[in-house]
């Protein structure tokens, strides 16, 4: 039988309280991150995650001491090979955290020894962006290449219109906005992690594909005269971040008095950005502020229609030719001005 080895790339995230700081260093010691030459970029990754550290351990002691995104990624992974059944190959699906355990070499070497037929590399990032998707596929070309690792490759670069993908959101969206307008209009805001305006201006989609999901979803929802707004979270130094951010979009529903439907748009899993940013620190400011009710909308983690969207993906690549970008299974969504599109190198 046919071996298929599905690499899931995601972030990654510390399992415990003292995986904190290195895996901060991991993160701001990535070009993508910080576009500094070595070593320079290296003494500021250090400097920053040691500074960073504390507060870090902070807001993941409020989870139990580590993030979950590495066992909700496993989950995904399961209900992905379980969703694959009628592949006809035999499936399995490994995570590739991009700053903490299981790293992309490792990951590399699991997938080695399985010895597939066949690789599918499906980013955990809907939205293409060069900070997350560009830099988990270069560390995967960079860590195969190292154990000599040749089987034929598809790539999956992005799905932000997927309808498996945007229906679970919909679907999910839709409990949260039924239970919202018992206290009056809702507004449901798209929160996305941002990212620095600099890096868009250069030319990187995700904010432009950001965008394209929320309008599917809306779409998708049907709600007449649905009051909705993109917005983006966790913007960190002194640099200016793509907005509107959603902490100033909590206050414009406080100040209209709107009860808030907050919609991860962008995070598949669970993790920080959502159980302590979203659930603790937004849903405190919307009290602060006078917003009426506050409903988080959960990620689509293992949604059976999400699920049933990421093996339609890998269907679809595994039905074509192996290559790389140019395979990704679409036609160019993103815009010209997108410069940094995975599929430029097609």
């Amino acid at each position: 039988m046919q071996k298929t080895a599905i690499v899931l790339f995601n972030l990654g995230g510390p399992d415990n309280p003292d995986a904190v700081q290195p895996f901060l260093y991991n993160l701001f010691s990535d070009p993508a991150i910080i576009s500094l030459p070595n070593p320079l970029r290296w003494l500021v990754a250090k400097l920053v995650s040691k500074r960073r550290a504390s507060k870090a351990q902070g807001i993941y002691a409020q989870m139990g001491g580590g993030s979950p995104i590495l066992p909700n990624t496993n989950a995904q992974a399961r209900a992905l090979e379980a969703a694959l059944g009628d592949l006809g190959s035999d499936v399995r699906c490994f995570a590739a955290m991009r700053y903490w355990h299981p790293l992309t070499d490792q990951t590399a070497k699991d997938v080695a020894a399985f010895k597939p037929d066949s690789i599918v590399l499906l980013p955990l990032y809907p939205q293409f962006s060069t900070t997350t998707t560009g830099s988990s596929k270069k560390a995967w070309d960079v860590a195969a290449a190292r154990i000599g690792l040749k089987v034929p490759t598809r790539f999956a670069c992005c799905y932000p219109q997927q309808s498996g993908f945007v229906e679970a959101l919909a679907d999910l969206i839709a409990a949260k906005y039924r239970d919202a307008a018992a206290h009056g209009k809702p507004r449901v805001l798209f929160s996305a992690h941002g990212l620095p305006k600099k890096v868009v201006t250069a030319g990187d989609p995700y904010q432009a594909q950001v965008e394209m999901t929320a309008a599917r979803v809306v779409e998708k929802l049907g709600i007449a005269d649905l009051d909705w707004a993109v917005c983006y979270q966790s913007r960190v130094g002194p640099l200016e971040w793509i907005g509107p951010y959603t902490e100033d979009e909590i206050e414009r529903a406080g100040a209209d008095k709107a009860p808030i439907v907050l919609a991860p748009i962008a995070f598949v899993s669970e993790h920080s950005e959502t159980l302590v940013e979203l659930d603790i620190e937004y849903r405190e400011l919307a009290h602060e502020v006078g917003v009426p009710f506050y409903a988080r909308v959960p990620t689509v983690s293992t949604h059976p229609t999400f699920i049933a969207g990421l093996a339609a993906i890998v269907r679809a690549a595994a039905a074509r030719p192996a290559g790389d970008f140019a395979d990704a299974g679409q036609p160019r969504l993103c815009p010209a001005h997108c410069r940094k599109c995975a599929l430029e190198a097609a």
